[in-house]
């Protein structure tokens, strides 16, 4: 694509020696945002930082003895630590239920890619709720709920934004330009407010320079920071000084705690050593951080959170003794770290034993800044504010008992009892059966676990607790049908073509739709798309070359003849001057040749004047 350019930073060593980054953003005017104002100079900062793909017993102050986060250990034992923390069993999901408070159904979000990514624009998110009492917000990282306007976390409340497309570098989600040589995450394409730039080190390096330099721009008022790294999902790409701390030997299950379920026999340790290294690499970042935050005089009076957003992606290494990894609703899959610290306020070692859940997180941090919530139907939580046992001003022997669920599976719409769980404080119902594929044969298998002494999941006690089950599954039926209730499944989230806010518009292989719509070679989608504006537009497709001549076919209701041919070897197209009429539709991009038949890597609409 013509418009990216380059943003500076370090390298990855210099990063390590210096707390700052070269300038990444012009200082915001006072006049940038009528509601940037201080309103509150007392206002707490607040910073999220959120990991992915990360294990609950990928750290050390978790429990694991070979990987080297001495800065993250030391920020947990001046935490709070939530000690019964969970997520949701993947990423999107996880970050919908941050950004509002909410079960991510409610967001009209149902999956991680195919176009089910998507928030319902109407749906107030946390950096909104900041920005209306005063605060700055930055995002640097990875957004995941919408690449497009009006879901881009720039739409969403962030008035700064340094993020990557669609779920993760070295996915289809990518700018068209190829990769660095080194790999996704060196040099990554990324989008600066909306703008495609190409940045200068490893991605974990850069996004952390930003967040900081955004810091010290707004040191002398009130600021959200969003920093969600990417790593160690997968590419597991990451510099080699810190991938070879970690030899083979370094995961002998020898070296681990034995308690709950085994390591597995089968492993990778160079998978292994790469993300180790990179979560030795993003505590590096985070020491620089709070570095910082002391060197401004900062760090009382900022609240930092940190945790992952589910379970490992790597199904080999020492996962705690958990059951389950990504994906699942076992404790693998969704038990999580999570530890919020505040040295004015919180007292550090604080352990919070009721249960909790992300969607918990927006209502605590909203009671501690005294920002109150829209009363809008849309910013009603479903998750509490744990303040009241972070400061010990209630004890989990008064705090109430309730249910808390989760739910994941592929496909558009939510499936009752489809890889789902419901836990309470001291019991687990499991149903496991329907995750990872499209379809699911309905077949169900419920589990029953009594966490107060079995929270490895070990031993299934179903037959013996009949009534419990019968009651837990009563509870989650409750639940699904008021999430059925309020939001009808069955209209897709829509990807906007032809609004000011965005144009030209980049389709991609993370929204596509249909039965072959995948990320391989020969996937074969259409996307969910509104017109908003009747105009022309220049429609530039990338594709795979042939090796053969062939045709390039475009199909949206209301459009006609629009058919191109190409030779072997051409990788573009454009369709010029082409009229689109103002409706919601499928828009279908098709190239063939006499042999086969396929689907694009990209769509750019620009609409003309």
């Amino acid at each position: 694509m013509k418009h990216i350019t380059r943003i500076l930073a370090k390298s990855s060593a210099a990063l390590l020696a210096a707390p700052l980054a070269l300038p990444l953003f012009a200082a915001p005017a006072a006049s940038d945002n009528p509601k940037s104002a201080i309103q509150n100079p007392k206002s707490p900062n607040v910073i999220v930082i959120l990991t992915d793909d990360q294990s609950y017993a990928e750290l050390g102050a978790t429990g694991n003895p070979v990987i080297r986060t001495p800065n993250l250990d030391r920020f947990a034992r001046q935490s709070v630590s939530l000690v019964n923390f969970n997520t949701m069993p993947v990423c999107s999901p996880t970050r919908a239920c941050l950004m509002i408070g909410r079960d991510y159904y409610r967001s009209g979000l149902t999956d991680t890619w195919m176009g089910r990514s998507m928030m319902d624009p109407s749906t107030t998110t946390l950096a909104q709720m900041f920005a209306d009492h005063g605060y700055r917000t930055g995002i640097f990282g990875k957004w995941h709920l919408g690449d497009n306007y009006p879901r881009r976390a720039m739409d969403k409340g962030f008035q700064e934004s340094l993020v990557l497309n669609g779920g993760g570098l070295g996915q289809p989600s990518d700018a068209p330009d190829p990769a660095d040589e080194l790999g996704a995450y060196f040099n990554a394409h990324m989008l600066h407010n909306g703008k495609w730039i190409t940045t200068d080190g490893y991605v974990s390096d850069v996004i952390t320079a930003a967040a900081m330099q955004f810091i010290e721009q707004n040191r002398d008022r009130p600021f959200f920071v969003y920093l969600p790294f990417n790593c160690p999902h997968s590419p597991h790409q990451v510099p080699d000084e810190y991938r070879k701390h970690y030899p083979p030997a370094s995961f002998d299950p020898a070296k681990y705690p034995a308690a709950g379920n085994p390591i597995p026999t089968k492993r990778n340790p160079e998978e292994l050593a790469r993300v180790y290294g990179m979560v030795e690499n993003i505590d590096d970042n985070i020491g620089r951080l709070l570095a910082q935050l002391d060197e401004l005089k900062l760090a009382d009076d900022t609240i930092v959170v940190f945790f992952s957003d589910n379970g490992s992606q790597q199904h080999a290494g020492y996962n705690g003794g958990l059951r389950g990894w990504k994906g699942s609703t076992f404790e693998g899959g969704i038990h999580q770290f999570c530890f919020i610290r505040w040295p004015a306020q919180l007292k550090a070692g604080t352990q919070v034993t009721p249960i909790a859940s992300v969607i918990d997180l927006a209502p605590t941090l909203l009671d501690l800044a005294a920002a109150q919530p829209p009363q809008q139907t849309t910013a009603t939580f479903d998750g509490r504010s744990l303040v009241p046992l972070m400061r010990g001003t209630q004890t989990a022997a008064d705090w109430p008992d309730r249910a808390l669920f989760f739910q994941w599976h592929r496909g558009d719409t939510p499936e009752r009892y489809r890889t789902m769980s419901v836990r309470t404080q001291n019991w687990k119902l499991v149903q496991p059966l329907g995750g990872g594929g499209e379809t699911w044969n309905g077949k169900t298998n419920f589990m029953l676990f009594d966490m107060a002494t079995d929270p490895f999941e070990m031993h299934n006690v179903a037959e013996q607790h009949p009534g419990r089950v019968a009651e837990m599954k009563k509870t989650y039926d409750t639940w699904f049908d008021n999430i059925l209730r309020n939001r009808d499944f069955d209209k897709p989230q829509r990807i906007t073509v032809g609004a000011p806010q965005e144009n030209p518009v980049l389709l991609t292989r993370q929204d596509w739709r249909g039965p072959k719509a995948n990320w391989s070679p020969a996937g074969h989608g259409f996307w969910e798309i509104s017109v908003v504006t009747a105009a022309r537009y220049d429609i530039k497709i990338y594709f795979d070359p042939f090796k053969k001549d062939g045709e390039a076919s475009i199909a949206f209701p209301g459009a006609r003849g629009l058919r191109k041919f190409f030779a072997a070897g051409d990788t573009e197209l454009v369709f010029k001057n082409i009229a689109l009429p103002a409706r919601d539709g499928r828009f279908e991009v098709t190239v063939k040749t006499e042999l086969s038949v396929r689907g694009v890597k990209y769509v750019e609409l620009t609409r003309l004047p």
